[in-house]
């Protein structure tokens, strides 16, 4: 089932989307041409970039952005919106376009990462619903790069689903998957992007069994000898040697999930070789961040189960994304650059563009141009400025590239690729300056 089949999004929002657009109806403002544009102000601290994630749940969510007869009369009973309103969502569909950075894509301060842009009305409607989606994906998906980064080429899994709500897990899940990670233990995130899903048994299984042999071999039996056996419910050495002994050696592996993981990862490593068991793999899981992964690079771990630190942004469960108008149609018909001015708030007034410059095919800055329409409509980019901005949404038509499960995918290697094209100081966990500057032009 893809993201768009379940019910309304209409009231997965703010109530001051709706009273706005109340009084911009009743005001004859509803209806002004408008561009809104997300973007963050800053990193989380010491980060040197981030990852763009969810884009494609919002196209999801914007196609059931419908509010139904049941919702319509919740606005009505609870006297939300008027009923002039009301009879202006019946036939609710978003008419604007969208345009943005992709998904995998890195970002900075002030990237401009989507520009939605259509009638006045419409496009506040999408504000919560995109912030919502954007913040916690991308906070999520850079967390997990630089924990594949941290990897060194060793998958990584998704086994958070236990310490977030429900729905934020296959949320977590998907944004983990755009972040590089190779699979995922929640099912319905499996199900629903036709991701790689792993599992095998847990403690209490090993615990349900008179001996822990009684457990191995029930498994296996299920499961077939390639299965991978949680070796630390009681002794590791112990369960390892009667791992081998049930499985054989065609053993597909161990997961370790407690202690001094990298002494272990060594120990088990050498005790499986002996036992002739040499292709047997191991996995760790416990707690592990970025930090904990990269202390395991030496030891011979084949690949890491990823929880609690996964789907909470390993620290920072949000980008901080803001949603701000800077160009609007003005009474008069033209379109005008606006800007809030609040102290420590300020926005840059207008549209963007937004690049990417290289030397020797190595990122050396972004650049973004604001101006109105008219003015960047004939703005010429340098030669080696590569365009960061793809279109999601023309014109009230979605394109159908950006979603569902092989758009995930697209979305992982090109966060690669972005990465990839950095300067080699990306990739450190110490704390830092955004690894590329951001210019920002008004033209």
């Amino acid at each position: 089932m893809n993201e768009s089949d379940r019910t309304s999004t209409a009231l997965m929002t703010d109530m001051y989307e709706y009273t706005m657009l109340d009084a911009a109806l009743q005001d004859g403002t509803a209806n002004r041409r408008s561009v809104f544009e997300v973007y963050t102000r800053h990193l989380p601290e010491g980060r040197r970039y981030g990852v763009v994630a969810g884009t494609g749940r919002i196209l999801d969510a914007i196609e059931h952005f419908r509010p139904t007869e049941e919702e319509l009369r919740f606005l009505s009973d609870r006297r939300i919106v008027s009923p002039a309103t009301i009879k202006w969502l019946e036939n609710f569909r978003f008419t604007g376009t969208i345009r943005g950075y992709r998904e995998g894509e890195i970002f900075f301060p002030n990237s401009p990462v989507l520009q939605v842009e259509g009638g006045f009305g419409e496009c506040t409607l999408l504000e919560t619903i995109i912030l919502s989606i954007l913040n916690y994906d991308s906070a999520v998906a850079s967390a997990a790069s630089r924990m594949v980064s941290a990897a060194k080429g060793r998958p990584c899994m998704d086994m958070g689903a236990r310490r977030a709500n429900e729905c934020a897990a296959v949320s977590a899940a998907r944004a983990a998957v755009v972040g590089g990670f190779q699979g995922t233990s929640n099912l319905l995130a499996a199900q629903r992007y036709g991701f790689k899903a792993i599992g095998t048994a847990a403690h209490s299984f090993t615990l349900l069994h008179d001996k822990e042999r009684d457990a191995f071999v029930a498994q296996i039996n299920a499961l077939g000898r390639n299965t991978t056996l949680l070796t630390d419910t009681y002794s590791i050495d112990e369960a390892v040697r009667t791992a081998v002994e049930v499985a054989g050696p065609d053993l597909g592996g161990v997961r370790i999930d407690s202690g001094d993981l990298g002494s272990l990862a060594q120990r088990v490593r050498h005790q499986l070789d002996a036992l002739g068991a040499t292709k047997a793999t191991i996995t760790v899981t416990n707690d592990l961040d970025e930090y904990a992964i990269a202390s395991l690079q030496t030891a011979p771990v084949d690949s890491y189960g990823v929880g609690t630190m996964l789907v909470t942004g390993s620290g920072s469960p949000t980008c901080a994304m803001v949603y701000k108008l800077t160009e609007r149609e003005n009474s008069s018909g033209a379109m005008q650059a606006v800007a809030k001015k609040s102290v420590g708030k300020a926005s840059v007034p207008g549209r963007k563009l937004a690049y990417r410059s290289y030397e020797y095919n190595l990122a050396n800055a972004e650049h973004v141009i604001s101006g109105t329409e008219e003015a960047l409509a004939g703005f010429n980019p340098e030669p080696d400025w590569r365009d960061l901005l793809v279109t999601y949404v023309d014109h009230g038509s979605i394109n159908e590239e950006y979603q569902g499960g092989q758009a995930v995918l697209k979305a992982r290697d090109h966060r690669a690729r972005a990465l990839n094209e950095l300067p080699i100081g990306a990739l450190s966990l110490m704390r830092g300056e955004p690894i590329l500057p951001t210019t920002i032009e008004t033209i």
